[in-house]
């Protein structure tokens, strides 16, 4: 029997109230609620892609995979977190956030419940932080600090296309930290796209919210149903684009679903228009399925570019057509500096200026090189 969640408002945020003894009808209702699939264009972009093949590295608080909507969808990774598991509070926003990027929904062909954006994708859980309320979350041992940098770097050793992070603070401080950019260093390496909310305090202290400011991480923010910026999502320079992020219908727990606004939600939606990506140009760099997703958005602000919409409002058709347009056997890779933002190189972090440094100097090097070696062959033909 499923449970109906009714939405709360509460500070701005919505949070769900179980209703027990709901019949599977609520299923249809969930169906029903997901406003995002037509203002993303999915029924057009899954013409093209459902995100088959792809692994999606879901780095969360657990994913649940007994709930119907994700059966055969769920690999379960390891808990990085150190602390012991809360049967009451376990997986609650992982899973919520894994239904709106693989869900497939259940019953007669797929008809009910909670779609994702890429609903043929496999979900990697991979748990690295505990859910809101978990009393354990005061109580975490000290070898959960670097959690989301080790999640990182097991999801880019264990096949993920895309890596999905719907939480902000770190390893709990909103400076960052040296390991955690360094893992996403090695991901983008090894070809994970990765993708991460900007942060709920737009309204607020505004605060720069890592692991989405960290160079290389597509960088998401939340739009309402009108597709007008939400007041709490985050207005930073290292937002990328925005995605549906109000009222947003997910699964959670086992059998049941809630209602909840965030920029958690429009992040795990980018990633899923990332995988589809993937699923059509598996060869195609983190650096151009970024500039697909950027390239592909609708309500693009008047200059290019902006804090509130990074560039525009996300679009699964549009980026799926702009990828097509970048995928290119003589693609140029990207510049030293492509993952370091929309600004000069002047605003490389310290931590990267050096690896910069050296990138430009050896591209000086070989093309002085090649500069000398055509001149040699010009006197040699004369």
């Amino acid at each position: 029997m499923k449970r109906l969640i009714l939405p709360v408002l509460l500070s701005g945020l919505v949070i769900g109230i179980a209703a027990p003894g709901v019949s599977d009808d609520m299923g249809e209702i969930a169906r029903a609620g997901q406003w995002q699939l037509s203002a993303l264009r999915l029924p057009e972009a899954w013409r093209l892609s459902k995100g088959a093949g792809v692994v999606v590295a879901v780095l969360d608080t657990g994913v649940n995979g007994r709930h119907p909507d994700l059966a055969d969808a769920v690999v379960q990774g390891p808990d990085l977190t150190g602390a012991a598991r809360s049967p009451a509070l376990w997986g609650q926003h992982g899973t919520a956030m894994a239904s709106l990027i693989a869900g497939r929904g259940h019953g007669d062909g797929n008809r009910r419940g909670v779609v994702g954006v890429a609903p043929a994708a496999e979900v990697l859980s991979v748990r690295v932080t505990l859910d809101n309320g978990d009393p354990l979350r005061d109580k975490r041992r000290p070898g959960g600090a670097e959690a989301l940098a080790k999640g990182i770097r097991y999801a880019a050793d264990h096949g993920a296309d895309v890596i999905s992070m719907s939480l902000g603070g770190g390893s709990g401080a909103w400076e960052g930290s040296a390991p955690e950019e360094e893992a996403v260093q090695y991901a983008i390496a090894k070809g994970a796209v990765l993708v991460a909310s900007s942060g709920n305090d737009g309204d607020s202290a505004n605060r720069k919210n890592f692991p989405a400011a960290y160079p290389g991480v597509i960088a998401v923010g939340a739009v309402d149903r009108r597709l007008r910026v939400a007041a709490f999502s985050n207005r930073q320079d290292y937002v990328s684009v925005v995605a549906p992020g109000t009222e947003i219908v997910t699964a959670d727990g086992s059998d049941s679903y809630m209602v909840g606004d965030g920029t958690s939600s429009a992040a795990a939606m980018v990633a899923g228009i990332a995988a589809l990506i993937r699923a059509v140009h598996p060869r195609l760099s983190p650096y151009h399925v970024r500039l697909a997703i950027e390239q592909g958005t609708r309500r693009r602000p008047a200059d290019g570019y902006s804090r509130a919409y990074g560039h525009g409002v996300a679009n699964a058709l549009l980026a799926l057509r702009a990828a097509d347009r970048l995928d290119l056997p003589a693609s140029v890779p990207p510049m030293p500096g492509a993952y370091f933002g929309e600004g000069p190189l002047a605003t490389i972090p310290a931590s990267r200026a050096p690896v910069v440094a050296g990138m430009l100097m050896l591209m000086a090097v070989m093309a002085a090189r090649v500069i000398t070696t055509h001149r040699r062959r010009r006197r040699d033909v004369t």
